[in-house]
């Protein structure tokens, strides 16, 4: 086994292949290939010295060390979602190539028996999978690429580097798998569009990992949701009770944690308690 590499990592995925008919994902493959190539090509990137694991519908792609990322970010992404749009524009909406674009940087072992073994590769790969980064893109059918970037790229190169991407532009976001237990932070933008006005209008319970039920209510919310089912007495309603004392409204913290108020207004004694 040879020691790893820190590299930058692109992870790039097609929107809506699998809804296409056979001799459609054959074209399709065909000019993403070629979109790629062009782009790169223009902006001073050769491609044939990328490091690359092919999918039907996209590809993880390891980049040499000494190309400078900001190249990567800031000129071949917006070069890259021009040349969508422009092949995008004479095409039905089935026909349209629109990609989910991912950028990590960090350890990786290049000679892996079945792909790239590395964190940073499975980081990169949920990025580029979000929901939030899908939705972005469905929400804007014009755009070529959702951009979402970790939030070590966003802090080092983005912010820094920008080149012709807007800094301004780009919202955090929650990336979550629950059934991976996976949650990070990471940036998306929509590349040539305005999506800080966008309402990402989905419940937070859909985005957020399973919760212990025994761990609590959120904090500054006044909720008792988990106290019956672990034994504990009945809550009196909109607070919580801990020993001899119920707190009620947003200042109360949880059952089995501190119950914070001033008695009088927010903490209640029981009749039979001293004070």
């Amino acid at each position: 086994m040879r020691h790893p590499e820190r590299r930058l990592l692109i992870c790039v995925d097609m929107e809506r292949y699998s809804r296409r008919s056979n001799v459609q994902q054959y074209e399709a493959q065909q000019d993403f290939h070629r979109l790629l190539q062009e782009a790169a090509g223009d902006v001073g990137l050769d491609r044939v010295g990328w490091t690359t694991q092919q999918a039907g519908d996209g590809e993880l792609a390891i980049l040499p060390r000494e190309l400078p990322e900001a190249r990567v970010i800031g000129r071949f992404v917006p070069e890259l979602n021009r040349r969508l749009r422009r092949y995008n524009g004479s095409r039905l909406t089935a026909a349209r190539i629109r990609l989910r674009v991912a950028v990590h940087q960090g350890m990786v072992h290049l000679d892996g028996a079945n792909g790239f073994p590395g964190q940073a590769v499975v980081l990169v790969s949920r990025l580029c999978d979000a929901a939030p980064v899908r939705r972005a893109l469905a929400a804007f059918p014009d755009a070529g690429i959702a951009l979402v970037v970790s939030s070590d790229i966003y802090r080092d190169v983005v912010t820094e580097y920008p080149e012709e991407i807007r800094p301004e532009r780009f919202r955090r976001i929650d990336v979550v798998h629950a059934d991976k237990e996976f949650r990070e932070q990471a940036w998306l933008c929509v590349v040539d569009e305005d999506i800080t006005s966008w309402v990402d209008d989905v419940p937070p319970e859909s985005t957020s990992l399973a919760r212990d039920t025994s761990a609590g209510p959120t904090p500054g919310t006044g909720s008792v949701r988990g106290s019956l089912e672990h034994g504990g007495a009945a809550p009196t309603p909109g607070g919580i009770r801990t020993g001899d004392i119920t707190v009620e409204g947003q200042n109360a913290v949880g059952p089995g944690a501190m119950a914070i108020g001033s008695v009088g207004r927010d903490a209640i004694l029981r009749p039979d308690t001293d004070r």
